[in-house]
């Protein structure tokens, strides 16, 4: 099987090591940077070029939100029918119900995904063979999703090292998402904006990187991921502002059993998650 990725950045180019590595098929690859390309095929994470896409048995645009949407929407009478396209995009709801009708009117196969990993360093000489390792891969079918299809993209995110696959619809996936993974961003980049974190060098330890690791992000990348998923995005900023309210009114008038209470409520839920990923064989870091 010949497969394709297009976009080979971090996500991107990480697949494309992957796909090589740990599957017998054929793996080919383009990005806008020509040099990057060049330097993947002197590496070996890819065997090819990409220059056709009727080529592939399998295409994954590994692009940027509004890119991977664009590039969806332009290329669909360049993909072979029969053949499967699978998005990799952090957002889902708008690229699925944009591309959904279109390409499977086009008899092309085409599936949601996202594969949950990363790090906060970008492009392709960031990428690593192992990035998918014991990760989660989601994939958000509709109605026109083609069962083999779907069956194709579990069997080759197992074959690279993903061990949990999460089978939600795309609005679901975008309402958790917004929690688990855009909020992180939001508050990170907010916490790291506090004037004394100009004065914080010899005061730090695990909990400051914590808190502000994922502040040094691809600004354009989110901002797109943001605003495509504004409804559940910033139902959690006012869940969270509500909820720093509560904290912040509880300590200005001295109510330190209501502080209390509030810090062994988040302690006993913190608990709570750690104990249903354990159970499920999935504990995070």
């Amino acid at each position: 099987m010949k497969i394709a990725v297009v976009g080979m950045g971090l996500i991107g180019g990480s697949l494309c090591r992957a796909f090589h590595h740990y599957t017998p098929h054929k793996v080919l690859g383009t990005t806008r940077n020509h040099k990057t390309v060049e330097f993947a095929l002197s590496v070996g994470a890819i065997d090819e070029e990409l220059t056709d896409l009727r080529e592939p048995d399998v295409t994954v645009i590994a692009l940027p939100p509004q890119a991977t949407l664009d590039y969806l929407t332009r290329h669909v009478e360049d993909f072979r029918p029969g053949s499967l396209v699978a998005d990799i995009c952090g957002v889902k709801a708008p690229i699925v119900s944009a591309v959904d009708q279109l390409y499977y009117d086009h008899g092309i196969h085409y599936v949601g995904t996202h594969p949950m990993a990363g790090k906060e360093t970008a492009g392709f000489a960031n990428s690593e063979v192992d990035m998918y390792k014991n990760a989660s891969y989601i994939i958000t079918p509709t109605e026109l999703t083609d069962p083999e299809a779907q069956k194709t993209l579990e069997a080759l995110a197992r074959s690279i090292g993903f061990t949990r696959i999460e089978v939600t619809d795309p609005q679901r996936h975008d309402t958790i998402i917004s929690y688990t993974s855009q909020l992180a961003h939001v508050v990170s980049s907010a916490y790291i904006k506090s004037p004394t974190s100009a004065l914080t060098l010899g005061f730090t330890a695990g909990s400051f990187q914590d808190m502000t690791r994922v502040a040094k992000l691809d600004p354009d990348m989110w901002t797109s991921l943001f605003h495509m998923n504004k409804g559940p995005l910033l139902r959690e900023i006012n869940t969270l502002l509500h909820n720093l309210t509560v904290f912040r009114d509880a300590l200005q008038e001295d109510d330190l059993s209501q502080v209390r209470g509030l810090l062994d409520q988040g302690r006993l839920l913190r608990e709570e998650v750690l104990l249903r990923q354990h159970q499920n064989g999935t504990l995070d870091d």
